[in-house]
């Protein structure tokens, strides 16, 4: 930012009278700083199991073809029945990786 930019905010948050002078000064502080873009994490920190339906979705195929899958399915908790698979595996069938 321009250093006559930074003066006219100055002169403006000066006018204000609601605004502390420490307050000012932090906001012109913050103004100053070069903005720089926080890093997102790049994984999910929980483990996420998706439903055969989101799975079929994901690889564009049918429940059918999901279920002869070389993934290994993973019991859903409290469910007799139920099975999930693992987010982690379906993404390496999608890039084609596979994690010893």
């Amino acid at each position: 930012m321009l250093a006559t930019t930074i003066q006219i905010l100055k002169c403006g948050l000066q006018a204000d009278p609601t605004i502390s002078a420490q307050d000012r000064t932090r906001l012109l502080a913050v103004l100053r700083e070069p903005t720089t873009p926080k890093p997102t994490p790049a994984t999910p920190t929980e483990p996420r199991l998706l439903r055969r339906a989101e799975v079929a979705r994901r690889l564009s195929c049918s429940l059918r073809t999901v279920d002869k899958l070389p993934v290994k399915k993973v019991k859903l908790p409290g469910k007799q029945r139920a099975a999930g698979f693992l987010e982690s595996d379906v993404n390496e069938l999608l890039t084609g990786k596979e994690t010893a």
